[in-house]
């Protein structure tokens, strides 16, 4: 997952303007998609870890998700405001000092030993996340020429999964208990979060004594049809394809994050001989198979529709769903694995169909849907409900199948559209 947004040309510099100046700037800045790949996933480490550390339900420990997400739900417009008025520079460096504060917090909550401190730190998290992904995708493309703008962004965006594996690695490692006690089990957070704090503030140190061009410094001054406007708003809400778009991305993203959530504690249930360590590898290998699903869906949209593509793949997702649901075991687990893969295409194309054609509205339109993911706090803990309700997270896998249903329906409502929507992802 990662937050796409449009950029218009007055953003870009010309070709050849600035490119060595702007060099620095450019590694700083796809340095942030690693960071919060690692900061987003190691959530997934968490769930399982507090689960054992305060003794909690599958519902309880699913509001790790919730906590953080509600953290992007709240400042995604915030950001973008932030971002129009003060520039793109001045929101990640804000971003990055939020991150920082929230991992910082890990600490006095390790020592509270309390559970509500804990999510209160990752909402912190999440809101500086919110202003970095809000600010960094079109810094990225204003901080060189105008005709690589594109190769740039790819450039950068493939930092993000990377980050992402990363998180779980440095969560298996550091993170997950050995069976020492609740108190120490709580302290082993304190290093990875410490270390995380100390290089975002180091980040956000040096990119602010980067020189960068104009475009990525400056703000703009009164509302020019932007995103602060609510008559934008509630011109999308007679948008019926366009609000299908915002739901079919709340039910995606909750799908996502409630599989990856509680794979390593259907792990731990389904193969009760594997640790949570291996358990989490399981996990690194879910994300793999997801970036290596971005690459095979992209050579795939270059000869199918992304509308097409996409029905494909959540017909796929929601019957392995099932099948996790139905079966357990080695075979639950390959099914739930094999999810990722196909879910790789989907937000980036449920993003695009869900912004075509809406011209003028296309900035307050992609904060909807940037707002849209607090789906993966919502139905994270519906998961954790059904779970705690049934008795057995093999039966809370219906929920993620019944999101990929949603987003087969919303691909359903585009198959017709004229030419094609390939490379859509």
């Amino acid at each position: 997952m990662g937050t796409a947004q449009i950029v218009t040309d007055r953003h870009l510099m010309p070709a050849g303007e600035g490119e060595q100046a702007s060099r620095p700037a450019l590694i700083l800045v796809t340095g942030l998609f690693f960071l919060w790949g690692v900061a987003n996933n190691l959530n997934d480490i968490l769930i399982a870890h507090f689960r054992h550390v305060f003794s909690l339900t599958d519902f309880q420990s699913g509001l790790v998700q919730s906590a953080f997400y509600l953290g992007y739900f709240c400042f995604a417009i915030p950001a973008a405001l932030f971002m129009r008025r003060f520039g793109y520079k001045a929101a990640v460096i804000f971003g990055l000092l939020l991150f920082a504060s929230g991992a910082l917090l890990f600490w006095p909550a390790s020592v509270e030993l309390s559970y509500g401190f804990f999510l209160a730190a990752l909402f912190v998290i999440a809101s500086g996340l919110a202003f970095l992904e809000t600010a960094a995708n079109p810094m990225v493309p204003a901080l060189g020429p105008a005709d690589t703008a594109d190769r740039r962004l790819n450039f950068a965006q493939a930092f993000n999964p990377l980050g992402s594996i990363a998180g779980i690695s440095l969560g298996a490692v550091l993170i997950l208990s050995n069976g020492a006690g609740a108190a120490a089990d709580a302290a082993s957070v304190r290093l990875p979060y410490m270390l995380i704090a100390a290089i975002v503030l180091v980040w956000a140190l040096l990119l602010h004594h980067t020189p960068l061009p104009a475009a990525a410094t400056r703000g703009e001054r009164g509302d020019a049809g932007g995103i602060g406007g609510l008559a934008a708003y509630r011109a999308l809400l007679g948008r019926p394809r366009y609000l299908a778009g915002v739901a079919a991305q709340f039910f995606y993203v909750g799908a996502q994050v409630g599989i990856w959530s509680y794979l390593i504690r259907y792990v731990g249930v389904a193969l009760p001989w594997l640790s949570q360590r291996d358990a989490a590898w399981l996990l690194t290998g879910a994300l793999i198979l997801f970036m290596i699903g971005r690459f095979t869906g992209s050579a795939l949209l270059a000869r199918i529709s992304g509308a097409r593509l996409m029905l494909a793949f959540a017909a796929i997702n929601a019957v392995l769903c099932i099948v996790a649901a139905a079966m357990g075991g080695a075979i639950g687990v390959t099914a739930l694995l094999l999810t990722s893969f196909f879910m790789s295409v989907m937000y980036p194309t449920i993003f695009v169909l869900a912004l075509r054609g809406l011209g003028p509205l296309t900035k307050p339109g992609a904060s909807l849907i940037v707002m849209a993911i607090i789906g993966g706090a919502v139905l994270t803990a519906a998961m954790g409900l059904v779970s705690d309700r049934t008795g057995t997270i093999r039966a809370a896998m219906l929920v993620p199948a019944l999101c990929f249903l949603v987003v087969g329906l919303f691909a359903r409502l585009h198959l017709g559209d004229a030419g094609g929507h390939k490379g859509t992802a």
